[in-house]
């Protein structure tokens, strides 16, 4: 399980506007490519995102659900990359001051990334959430 928190200059609500925008999806996760739909009724349970990932001309078109919806402090979704598998990612947003700390945990469910020893995976996971924070953190920080 890869667990990175980045502080951000912007209240929880402004990074909810963010994570609740699912056009926006690709700008901020890394290895997200392009949207194709949005559910209208992103992010609430149950709700589902179609994206693509990787890089032209090498798309893989798959989906992220949303597991639990709790604005502004916490979104569990169940991101889908086939061929490489499912994850579970946990985003929980808290206030600090005037902005607000943000933790994202992710951890593979099933299919063959889940089948990489924990330690190996974490390795990649970590340096690619510390840059899908960041991400997250410009658009966040520059809407509010």
């Amino acid at each position: 399980m890869s667990i990175n928190v980045r502080e951000m200059r912007c209240t929880p609500e402004a990074v909810f506007r963010v994570l609740e925008d699912g056009w926006l999806f690709p700008t901020w996760v890394v290895g997200a490519a392009r949207m194709r739909e949005v559910a209208d009724d992103w992010p609430r349970t149950g709700s589902r995102l179609h994206h693509s990932f990787g890089a032209w001309p090498f798309l893989l078109d798959d989906t992220t659900s949303a597991v639990e919806y709790d604005p502004p402090r916490r979104l569990v979704l169940l991101a889908r990359g086939w061929p490489v598998g499912e994850a579970r990612v946990t985003i929980h947003v808290k206030p600090r001051g005037a902005g607000s700390v943000v933790r994202l945990q992710e951890e593979g469910v099933s299919g063959p990334g889940s089948w990489i020893p924990q330690a190996l995976l974490d390795v990649f996971l970590h340096a690619r959430n510390t840059e899908t924070l960041r991400r997250l953190a410009f658009v966040a920080e520059g809407r509010a």
